[in-house]
């Protein structure tokens, strides 16, 4: 993705995490072309009803905002940020009463969510960090038994972690950026089985040594293990936590040691550390004191005063819902808007939203897609969890890290709800400026 122009799919949906990702990258993406049949072998696309081939080489102009894709080239024209825009921004900032903070995984994104106006990171994935080449790293760590290979997995991953971290606090110097522990579950980061599969089988058609070949085996039945028929309600966020505790404790120590070593360099870096997917408050509780004894071990150590607050992302109906158990122990509560939809509607954004949502809206089963702006039964636990949170711990902090916070109508109904701040992607920012002054004024 991050080679790609632009980004075309066959499958999900406008706001399926090929979308999301693209759309904080600054990145045309048309997500869900069910009319568009792939075929990578052969290196070409078929539009379905038509004779239309797309081959490699060939040139496709897509428009992310409309969803048209254009067979061919179209004249393009780049959008500038001009004074005046900055003038209505500065008028809007004064009456908005909502923080605009922004959703980024990287020092650029950061400076960009900056220069866009925005006032802090209100989610950064650190799974994105986990990519490239360090997907090695954590392949190393999830397929091996031993426990040196593991310990020096996770000390690779500490050093790269540090780094990363140490780039986003000195990009939103004196801001708050809300670092979410690993989130996704461990399959996401391994071979895909059926790719393995056909290579095996390629192994055999070509005669390679049976050792390799059981080798190849061996790792399938590895990475088979992992698999899990619904890993959206698997073992993931705070539960993978509870389950491999060396993850939590090495990405804790990794945000202290760069906040330690920024604060040396007379900077001023402001993290704090969300707890994802939280369904029991003592889930909350014991990764609350893993990451408070890792802190207190790395402050004392680096000779430096160290205030991280920590807090929860909240995106399962029975957070919301027992928020006031969960808030004892959460300095801020951010709500996953994303997931929190999936989770009550009980349907993916990546898997089918695209099949019969569309469906939905002709037949005005649903008024809008729940995915881009939010449901008034999705904003009601959001609501729900406002208030119950503030009768747990009053000083409680609330926001909205979901792609909902970029959407002008979902921000009039978290203005009203009363929350805090909306985060977004980078290029939202803006758009979410002007939608918070909008929301103020309308309900003054």
């Amino acid at each position: 993705m991050i080679a790609a122009e632009g980004i075309l799919t066959s499958h999900g949906g406008k706001t399926s995490h090929a979308a999301v990702i693209a759309r904080g990258m600054g990145a045309p993406c048309v997500c869900g072309v069910e009319a568009l049949k792939i075929d990578a072998e052969k290196k070409q696309a078929i539009v379905t009803g038509s004779d239309l081939v797309i081959r490699e080489g060939d040139v496709v102009s897509i428009d992310g905002t409309t969803g048209i894709v254009v067979f061919g080239a179209v004249d393009l024209v780049m959008p500038e940020i001009t004074g005046d825009l900055d003038t209505i921004l500065e008028w809007a900032d004064e009456f908005r009463t909502l923080g605009v903070r922004a959703n980024a995984d990287n020092p650029e994104d950061a400076e960009l969510s900056r220069n866009f106006g925005a006032a802090g990171i209100g989610l950064c994935r650190t799974e994105h960090m986990f990519l490239g080449d360090r997907k090695q790293i954590i392949q190393s760590f999830i397929l091996h038994d031993d426990e040196l290979i593991r310990e020096k997995a996770v000390n690779d991953l500490f050093a790269a972690q540090t780094g990363d971290f140490c780039g986003m606090f000195k990009a939103m110097d004196g801001l708050p950026v809300i670092v979410r522990l690993l989130d996704p579950p461990l399959h996401e980061f391994l071979e895909s089985p059926r790719a393995l599969d056909v290579e095996i089988a390629r192994m055999e058609a070509t005669g390679a040594s049976a050792d390799a070949i059981a080798e190849k085996r061996d790792l399938m039945e590895k990475i088979d293990s992992f698999a899990e028929q619904n890993p959206m309600l698997g073992l993931r966020g705070c539960r993978l936590g509870i389950v491999y505790p060396i993850l939590p404790v090495m990405q804790v120590r990794a945000i202290a040691t760069a906040c330690a070593k920024l604060k040396k360099e007379g900077l001023d870096p402001k993290p704090e550390i969300m707890i994802p997917l939280v369904s029991v408050a003592p889930e909350l509780e014991k990764l609350r004191g893993v990451a408070e004894s890792v802190i207190a071990e790395v402050a004392e150590a680096e000779g430096v005063e160290l205030d991280i607050p920590v807090g929860t992302m909240i995106e399962l109906p029975r957070a919301a819902v027992t928020a006031d158990e969960i808030a004892k122990y959460a300095d801020f509560f951010s709500f996953g808007t994303n997931d929190l939809t999936q989770t009550t509607f009980g349907f993916s954004r990546d898997d089918v939203e695209a099949e019969f949502v569309p469906q939905y809206l002709v037949e005005r089963l649903l008024p809008f897609n729940p995915f881009a702006t939010i449901d008034p039964g999705v904003a009601k636990l959001v609501e729900m969890g406002v208030k119950l949170g503030h009768e747990g711990n009053p000083d409680l902090v609330c926001g909205v890290c979901g792609e909902h916070g970029g959407d002008p109508d979902s921000i009039q109904t978290f203005n009203r709800i009363g929350l805090n701040y909306v985060s977004c992607s980078p290029y939202r920012v803006p758009v979410a400026r002007l939608a918070a002054a909008q929301a103020a004024i309308t309900q003054k």
